[in-house]
């Protein structure tokens, strides 16, 4: 059989059927302690065949480009002035077969230098699946070969080894808004503090003249550095003319994450006024 590769990160497919599906991860965040200096990732294979895993590591961060959108920035051999765990957190095994409703576990083992001084480090991991083939039709049948796409699904995950004292906060500046269509579009500027990556979620409400909500949206953010995001939400009809305010909240605050993991730090809030003409 002759096939295509295909490598996507967090694929999503629409009326394609696979022979195979990737795996379920969790978490989606490992948060290592100094003192266990250990972690595990739970790997479940839902579908009907086996699927073949390889995991690896990279280091890499969320950042911003002039849009607004959030995307991964990987530095291939990060210097001293990054904080990398890259070169001394191994995963156990690299490469597994889970079979079909089973489970396997990834280990993590962090073997850092001596005299690290505290803070946070961090690497991603990557866990690819080979997902299975998916046929490629209106290829003439005049032959015996059979031709498809040879599927990966890659999930890639945050890793954060913490030691010592560790602290986080953020500081926001610079919202703006405004109303395109039926959409609320923000963006702000985040800055992170403290020597720790900033968990946390935005919480964005418009409400109107008299108070009441129009719109609102909470969103998962992660702030390592420096980043501006631009947020989307609806805001449904109708939508009278006037002034409205938009509230802009960062937070700590995670339903996805155990509370143990999640550092907390001081909400942080501002608004912005807009007008419907």
């Amino acid at each position: 059989m002759k096939r295509a590769w295909f490598v996507a990160g967090l694929i999503a497919l629409g009326n394609a059927t696979l022979a195979a599906q990737g795996v379920m991860v969790a978490p989606h965040a490992v948060f290592i302690d100094h003192r266990l200096r250990s972690g595990a990732v739970l790997l479940y294979n839902p579908g009907t065949e086996p699927v073949e895993v390889t995991i690896s590591t990279l280091f890499g961060y969320p950042v911003t480009d002039s849009t607004g959108a959030i995307r991964l920035r990987t530095v291939e051999t990060p210097d001293s002035s990054l904080p990398s765990a890259l070169a001394w957190i191994q995963a156990f095994p690299r490469r597994l077969t889970v079979a079909p409703r089973e489970r396997q576990t990834v280990r993590l083992l962090g073997r850092p230098p001596a005299g690290l001084p505290d803070g946070e480090y961090w690497l991603r991991l990557v866990i690819a699946a080979q997902a299975g083939t998916v046929p490629i039709t209106g290829v003439s049948d005049t032959t015996a070969i059979q031709v498809g796409l040879k599927l990966e699904v890659r999930t890639i995950i945050g890793v954060n080894y913490r030691k010592g004292p560790v602290t986080t906060a953020v500081a926001l500046s610079n919202v703006r808004a405004q109303l395109v269509g039926d959409s609320l579009i923000t963006r702000a500027r985040l800055e992170r503090r403290g020597n720790a990556a900033f968990i946390g979620s935005i919480r964005e409400t418009l409400v109107d003249s008299t108070g009441a909500v129009r719109a609102s949206y909470n969103s998962p953010i992660g702030v390592y550095f420096t980043m501006e995001p631009r947020l989307a939400t609806v805001v449904a009809p109708p939508r009278p003319r006037g002034r409205y305010w938009l509230r802009y909240e960062v937070t700590t605050e995670r339903e996805d994450l155990d509370p143990v993991v999640v550092l907390k730090a001081p909400a942080v809030r501002d608004s912005v006024q807009l007008i419907v003409p």
